[in-house]
């Protein structure tokens, strides 16, 4: 049997047999489905155009940091140079040239240099940042130098916080220039900065001012309106000297501000200070067994340098070993063999400027004797035992000008 099947009039059919040569149907999203979907366009679209607003900031910020001004603010320590940049120190220094690199340290190297628009010459200490340390070197004498002023303290310019020439950080303090150098060089070398031999003329009054002016410098470091600061690296290299042979002390990349009991770093306040700080053979000997920085150990380092300068040794010489350094033998020496142990141009010194032997005795030897005595004083083993720079200073000034009465 054959069934007749007719649709005309029903336009809304659709599907069915292929013989029936019916229109497709449509197939209409659920409910459920477009729902989905509207919630995927409603929080990846705004969620995307974040991330792409964030990664366009970041590239701003990027491309700002690397092509902003060389010279970053920073506060001045003299209205003379406000701001000065990477470009001026290069130029001062003819790029950083090694003809006019006069020091290194652990953190840093300096150079001599002229500032070309004010014609002054000065020292640049540029530090070196790949270094560790050298950055926390960095600020803390920027705090120590924007604080602190006496006169026998190395003058800062200005600070120099920027960008090199090839995008890196640089960081440099602008030193008034010291023409005659440090006092190890003046100790110990034959030719100063200008080619000038005659720095082995040292003379016993020049000796004692350099004493007392580090002993002023080191006085107001402990006893300032500041607070206490503990240098914790003194030596000869770190004292310079200027055209009138006046002392100043420097480099205040360990200095530690003491409050009470508590020594913090100045280039982090709230970190605590203990260990082994300063250079071998100046270093007080507590600091070996890991001791709080204290005064005293910058008074035993003092003590070292006074000795230094009139013994003229090197407490790391070869000589001083198996228990003997520069302490031991001038004690054991102390008080009637000093002059075997003394610098010998300091014993001709004051040979020739004495007319008998008692009178050698009663004014050169017995101002040297009281000036090694108070090296001494500073460098005993305990430091409950060292006297505190203000005594030392009362002390040594007042040898000071009595040798200098007599003369």
């Amino acid at each position: 049997m054959q069934l007749n099947i007719r649709i005309e009039g029903n336009q809304g059919l659709c599907g069915g047999p292929s013989e029936l040569h019916m229109q497709a149907c449509v197939v209409t999203p659920s409910n459920s489905t477009r729902n989905n979907e509207s919630l995927v366009l409603k929080v990846v679209i705004p969620i995307t155009s974040m991330v792409l607003l964030a990664m366009v900031i970041f590239g701003i910020l990027i491309w700002r940091g690397k092509h902003k001004s060389k010279s970053i603010s920073v506060p001045s320590f003299a209205t003379k140079f406000p701001k000065i940049s990477f470009s001026d120190l290069a130029r001062a220094t003819a790029g950083f040239s090694t003809r006019n690199l006069i020091g290194c340290g652990r953190y840093s190297s300096v150079y001599r240099g002229k500032l070309v628009e004010d014609e002054i010459e000065v020292a640049i200490k540029v530090f070196n940042l790949e270094t560790r340390g050298a950055h926390k070197s960095f600020i803390a004498e920027c705090n120590v130098l924007r604080n602190v002023r006496h006169r026998n303290l190395v003058p800062i310019l200005t600070a120099c916080s920027s960008i090199d020439s090839t995008g890196n950080d640089f960081k440099a303090l602008v030193y008034e220039f010291m023409p005659r150098g440090d006092l190890h060089n003046l100790l110990y070398s034959t030719i100063d900065y200008e080619g000038s031999s005659d720095l082995d003329l040292l003379t016993m009054s020049q000796r004692m001012s350099i004493v007392v002016d580090v002993a002023d410098a080191m006085e107001y470091l402990h006893h300032n309106n500041q607070g206490t600061m503990v240098h914790c690296d003194l030596k000869p290299s770190n004292i310079l000297l200027d055209d009138d042979m006046t002392a100043h002390v420097g480099d205040f990349g360990l200095v530690r501000f003491k409050v009470g009991s508590v020594t913090s770093s100045l280039a982090n306040p709230s970190s605590s200070s203990v260990g082994l700080m300063g250079t071998i053979g100046y270093a007080a000997p507590e600091y070996a067994g890991g001791v709080q920085v204290s005064t005293a150990a910058d008074v035993y380092s003092f003590g070292v340098v006074l000795l230094e300068i009139f013994l003229r040794r090197r407490p790391t010489d070869d000589m001083f070993k198996d228990g003997l350094s520069i302490v031991k033998l001038t004690e054991i020496s102390f008080p009637d063999r000093v002059m075997e142990i003394v610098d010998p141009q300091l014993v001709q010194e004051l040979e020739l400027c004495q007319e008998t032997p008692t009178a050698l005795k009663e004014k050169g030897v017995r101002s040297l004797l009281s000036m090694l005595n108070v090296g001494l004083s500073c460098t005993k083993p305990s430091p409950h035992e060292r006297t505190n720079m203000q005594e030392v200073v009362a002390k040594l000034h007042g040898i000071r000008d009595a040798y200098l009465r007599g003369n």
